[in-house]
């Protein structure tokens, strides 16, 4: 009988589980892109790389806050803005919700205080995120031009506004830096349980790059990944005699086809494949952690439970060599257009604490020297009430023009706050940065230049930002 490698696979039984066999899938992906192309083009892998420079950061986790998180009322303190509710704001507004368009200030309902030595003001919304003021590096002037979520997500994740079929950001790092870890995918999705977030699986695309570069999705509940465990009658001899033979299945094909790099690369992935029923398992089991980790989490509380689970996995991830963690929220929670002083309140309440234990986690474990942690969202609110009917009712629409974001690690200065917007929150005047700037940083920190990081797409050398200007903000930088 002629049995193919993949139909050994799907026969068998043996375990290896969706994730494993999606991440397999990406890599034949992309060896079939090369099929075509000549021997000296290059063979794309995820072998560690040598960075331009001595890099600050080896890993990251991006907690990804999708709809804009009102920053007046959260991280961005604005007094006149309070002591004008309800006037008319006499600047130009841009909307994205003209129907219910005003022109009322509307100052927050929540107070303000400082925090840590730094003094850092945040709202009372955050008194977690609050108690690691000294440990983070708050920008208050992020620009990204649009208020769209789309066009702004994008933007941060892809290098221009509104363009799809951009390799995102984590990508770019995997194909500058490889895989510190040859047991899990490099870099992995986790999802929220009441579904995707907004703009969907494009959140974590590579875009033009081979797929082997995309993120891996982690189911969002339990089991997180399928079948990964081994029926019970194929454990042990059974199994490893079973992963012998589609080795020498794996070889005698090889042999046939010598100096095939990218049969190689895919015989390498289903040895992954292999190793990942023991270290995915391993690194997805919170149970090994302490009781004073969980409660750190919040994982003793229904309301924190679920995203602290998540940032938990988010760390055991990047512990053991994982590049780039992203975690996303369901649909856009923070998209407060309306009943904000219900809305805004519920969405920091599931996830202040989590976020906070996060980095309180890796500082405690000598681990945020070398991790970056991200929180934001790819736009803020506009400092007038978008009418909704009875005062209890309004919201904020969206704002583009100046919001917050902040980041902890990884090379970056703790404990300041770089950026101001003007007086009402509405735009970035100060020390304004961009996506692209955001990316030119990050890349930095890693040991790249974002703009020598070459990727030959339809014969054209393509950089992170396609073009666009991009400052390093030295300013934040330890």
């Amino acid at each position: 009988m002629n049995l193919s490698r993949r139909s050994f696979l799907q026969q068998q039984g043996m375990g290896i589980g969706s994730l494993a066999l999606a991440w397999l899938l990406q890599q034949e992906q992309a060896a079939a892109k090369l099929k075509n192309i000549s021997k000296e083009a290059a063979v794309f892998d995820l072998r560690p790389k040598t960075p331009h420079h001595p890099p600050t950061a080896k890993a990251m986790i991006s907690l990804f806050q999708h709809g804009g998180p009102s920053h007046m009322d959260l991280t961005d303190p604005k007094p006149e803005l309070t002591r004008f509710d309800g006037t008319d704001y006499q600047e130009e507004v841009g909307y994205s919700s003209v129907k219910e368009a005003s022109k009322k200030l509307m100052g927050t309902r929540w107070k303000f205080s400082k925090h840590g030595e730094c003094g850092t003001e945040f709202s009372e919304l955050l008194p977690e995120i609050a108690s690691i003021a000294d440990d983070i590096c708050l920008v208050r002037s992020m620009h990204t031009g649009a208020n769209g979520h789309e066009v702004s997500i994008r933007y941060f994740h892809g290098g221009i506004p509104g363009v799809l079929g951009r390799a995102h950001l984590a990508s770019w790092l995997l194909y500058g830096l490889g895989s510190e870890t040859q047991d899990l995918p490099a870099y992995m999705v986790l999802t929220d349980p009441g579904g995707h977030p907004v703009d969907g699986i494009n959140n974590w695309s590579s875009g033009f790059m081979p797929a082997l570069f995309q993120g891996t999705v982690l189911r969002p509940k339990e089991p997180r990944i399928l079948n990964l465990q081994a029926p019970a009658h194929l454990r042990g001899r059974p199994q490893q005699q079973s992963l012998e033979f589609l080795q020498t299945l794996n070889r005698r094909h090889a042999d046939r086809f010598p100096g095939a790099d990218d049969l190689e690369a895919r015989i390498a992935s289903y040895e992954l494949a292999a190793r990942m029923q023991t270290s995915a398992r391993e690194a997805l089991d919170i149970s090994r952690e302490t009781k004073a980790t969980h409660e750190l989490y919040g994982l003793n509380d229904e309301t924190t439970r679920e995203y602290g689970t998540r940032c938990l996995i988010a760390r055991r991830l990047v512990e053991r060599g994982v590049r780039f963690v992203q975690l996303f929220l369901a649909g856009q929670p923070w998209d407060n257009h309306s009943n904000i002083g219900t809305s805004l309140p519920s969405v920091c309440r599931r996830t202040d604490k989590p976020a906070a234990a996060l980095v309180k986690d890796l500082k405690q474990r000598g681990m945020l020297d070398e991790v970056i942690v991200h929180w934001g969202g790819e736009i803020g609110r506009l400092p007038v009430t978008q009418n909704q009917g009875a005062p209890e009712k309004h919201g904020r629409d969206h704002n583009g023009q100046g919001f917050s974001i902040w980041l902890a690690g990884g090379g970056i200065k703790p404990g300041m706050v770089h950026g101001a917007t003007d007086d009402f929150g509405h735009r970035a005047i100060e020390n304004v940065v961009t996506p692209n700037d955001y990316q030119a940083t990050l890349m930095h920190l890693f040991g790249l230049k974002w703009d020598e990081l070459l990727f030959n797409h339809a014969g054209r050398e393509e950089i992170i930002t396609a073009g666009r200007k991009a400052t390093v903000v030295k300013e934040i930088l330890c």
